[in-house]
């Protein structure tokens, strides 16, 4: 996916939020940049185009978003435009502050591709209290660029637009009013009534001498009746199937945690 523009989007009362922003934004190397500083006052209604990238950077307050952070950007939505979802939190905690802006983002139509927490200096630091003083430091708007860099290049190899396609393609088959199985389809002159359904079927959803019926409220659509059946008698066509074999054609590699 080619990103025409980056829209660097922030609320910073003490300009620690703008900072780290900003140095996200030089690190992508986007020419094309665009500010809306919602410190001092709302943007209004703000729609973002799909082939910008938005970067979203905003204070914590005790743990959660700035809730004026929040109300002033009710009215900014997108039709699917990547973002970058950054707190910059006191040096305390961010806690749930990320989640929160990430689902606050996702319901306004971003797809959020990647997250970070930075420390700045707590607005509540004084010569006699010092708390994070000078944050974000050279070091701190250093990381920022390079996590910037980091973000454009995960848009050049574009490994997660596939899902994002997936999704879109998704709403609009539901909108589409296209029926959708919910238990799969038996040929009825195939299948011969060995029982193979039944004594496979994790969920209960099939009866042994009543092959042919398969019970909704049960059915969990793993398909080891479909996969499993001697007679091929058993089907299921899901739209779906042709939506995930268009947009997941490469081949993922296991991965492991430790």
């Amino acid at each position: 996916m080619n990103i025409c523009a980056v829209h660097l989007v922030t609320f910073s009362p003490t300009h620690t939020s703008k900072q780290v922003g900003e140095a996200i934004v030089r690190g992508t190397g986007v020419s094309e940049i665009m500010k809306t500083d919602l410190t001092l006052h709302p943007v209004g209604k703000l729609e973002i185009p799909e082939n910008a990238l938005a970067v979203i950077t905003v204070p914590v307050y005790g743990g959660k978003v700035a809730p004026l952070a929040l109300e002033r950007m009710k009215d900014i939505h997108t039709s699917g435009a990547p973002a970058v979802l950054v707190v910059v939190y006191g040096n305390r905690a961010y806690e749930k502050a990320l989640v929160e802006l990430d689902a606050f983002a996702s319901e306004r139509g971003f797809k959020v591709i990647a997250g970070g927490t930075f420390v700045g200096e707590h607005s509540y630091s004084t010569e006699q209290n010092p708390i994070a003083v000078g944050r974000p430091d050279v070091d701190d708007l250093q990381f920022a660029e390079t996590f910037g860099a980091k973000i454009r290049t995960k848009i050049e190899t574009a490994a997660f637009f596939p899902l994002f396609r997936f999704l879109r393609k998704v709403v609009k088959l539901r909108k589409g009013g296209v029926p959708m199985p919910r238990i799969p389809a038996v040929d009825t002159e195939l299948c011969n009534h060995c029982g193979y359904c039944a004594v496979h079927c994790p969920a209960s959803a099939i009866k042994k001498g009543d092959e042919c019926y398969t019970d909704a409220e049960k059915c969990i659509r793993c398909c080891a009746c479909v996969k499993g059946c001697p007679q091929k008698a058993r089907t299921f066509d899901t739209p779906f199937a042709a939506l995930l074999a268009d947009c997941f054609k490469r081949q993922k590699e296991n991965r492991i945690i430790l």
